[in-house]
């Protein structure tokens, strides 16, 4: 008996392996067309009656099918017939079905490649290649599923207090809104004006990354490799990056041999030019660099997000800059979780937005789509007066680490020429500023102003505004 074979006797006759396997085979698994035919009606049963089909009640929901050819009928009948059913080790059958579908997706995979190479497959392009692979070979028979809340209490607790879950900053205000950094799997958004400083923020957590021995790659899409490298250096040696004509090649040399002592990690900066990568060419960046370099990042800078592309939709095609924007920042989050990585970009604000010195979420440019898919995203804001004291003010829009109306704002000082931050001590008029971002938007104008109506109406003597049309 095939593996195959005893893959489709068991789905009829064991419902303990077909509820734990049915959600990952697929139908073109199977390289018979009676083969396909009868792992469909077994799906088809399984999900409309929720119990597995014996034989009599197989061939008779073949007999009525109406997409089903004779000859395939006549195969599928003989074929349920002459099964015969014996029990096996269940971890052996779990084991080698899995491995069947592997292997059979990998063949799949490569098929429909060369068909893309050859031209013959007209809906992808070459670019798919690289995630039509990884996709096959992510097929697994994943045994988590879920957390028990009342049974895993214990790891819960130690996930909790577990410091080595998030990367902290070295900056307090910043550990204090994300209760001690940025944990794994996840996609953290800067929201900046043009020449607002979106650029240096990302260098220099990448310095402190580097700092605390971790492994970073920062990918560019606008600004060169050399001029990252620089900013990460000006950081890290403390000088202003016109001083790095002025020293020469051997002290130089000195500093950076200094910095190489202090940390066992590595940043590696790769320029593409700009749209014209997505998700797979990031994945297959990671790939390569853990081959050839024995590299693996701890984390992502993308600079920035909106001059990516999207793996789903070809370059050029009829989509607009929200579908765009919003399936990059989907995908390049997915890059996150399958690697198990922090993910750092930028994005634009809009033009009403740069020019407000409160801008919200709704202030972002091209796709309100990032937003949504991000888990933590903050708006970097410069004003005349805020220049002229060397500070900035960080703005909290959105986090899923902590409450963002704590800290809401607050203000860092900032040294352009060493491309730093540092802590300054906040300004009073930043003590009421705890509000949440929707007051500061259209719908929490409208909000604001529903709530004075209750006042007034409350003081007229009714009990809420809803007296006001007859409620």
């Amino acid at each position: 008996m095939t593996i195959s074979t005893e893959i489709i006797s068991n789905l009829i006759h064991n419902e303990k392996f077909t509820r734990k396997v049915l959600p990952y085979i697929k139908e073109e698994f199977f390289e018979t067309d009676y083969e396909q035919a009868l792992f469909t009606s077994i799906e088809e049963f399984v999900n409309k009656y929720g119990s597995v089909p014996t034989k009599e009640t197989l061939i008779l929901e073949l007999e009525n099918s109406t997409h089903i050819r004779e000859d395939v009928y006549e195969s599928c009948v003989k074929y349920v017939n002459d099964i015969q059913y014996t029990e096996k080790d269940f971890q052996w059958l779990l084991d080698s079905t899995e491995n069947y579908c592997l292997n059979r997706s990998i063949y799949l995979a490569m098929i429909r490649s060369l068909s893309i190479i050859d031209g013959e497959d007209k809906e992808f392009d070459k670019g798919a290649i690289p995630q039509i692979l990884q996709d096959a070979l992510a097929v697994s028979f994943d045994t988590n599923i879920g957390h028990d809340y009342l049974e895993d209490y214990e790891a819960r607790f130690d996930h909790y207090n577990n410091e080595d879950e998030r990367l902290p900053f070295d900056i307090d205000e910043l550990n204090t809104i994300t209760r001690g950094g940025i944990p794994s799997k996840t996609l953290n958004i800067v929201l900046a004006g043009t020449n607002v400083g979106k650029t240096m923020v990302l260098a220099h957590f990448a310095a402190n990354y580097l700092m605390q021995g971790k492994n970073v790659l920062y990918v560019t899409l606008e600004i060169g490799e050399e001029e990252i490298a620089e900013r990460i250096d000006a950081n890290l040696l403390n000088m202003s990056t016109d001083n790095f004509r002025k020293i020469t090649k051997e002290q130089y040399s000195t500093k950076m041999q200094r910095i190489k002592m202090k940390t066992g990690g590595k940043v590696i900066v790769k320029q593409y030019p700009s749209a014209s990568v997505n998700a797979n060419h990031i994945r297959y960046l990671l790939n390569e660099l853990k081959i050839k370099k024995n590299f693996v990042p701890h984390v992502i800078f993308v600079d920035y997000i909106n001059l990516m592309n999207s793996v789903r939709f070809k370059a050029g095609s009829a989509t607009n800059s929200y579908t765009t924007v919003k399936a990059a920042a989907e995908e390049i989050r997915g890059i996150g979780v399958e690697f198990d990585l922090r993910v750092w970009s930028a994005t634009q604000l809009t033009r009403s937005g740069f020019a407000n010195s409160d801008p919200g979420l709704e202030d972002t440019a091209e796709s309100f789509g990032l937003p949504a898919t991000a888990d933590f995203m903050f708006a970097l804001v410069s004003t005349p007066q805020l220049d002229e004291l060397q500070q900035i003010m960080f703005k909290q829009l959105k986090t899923r680490y902590n409450n963002s109306k704590k800290n809401g704002k607050f203000v860092l000082g900032v040294d352009i020429d060493k491309q730093r931050l540092f802590s300054v001590q906040q300004p009073e008029y930043l003590a009421d500023s705890d509000k949440s971002v929707m007051d500061n938007s259209t719908f929490g104008e409208r909000a604001n102003e529903d709530d004075s109506m209750k006042y007034v109406t409350k003081k007229a003597g009714r009990k809420d505004f809803s007296t006001l049309f007859g409620g």
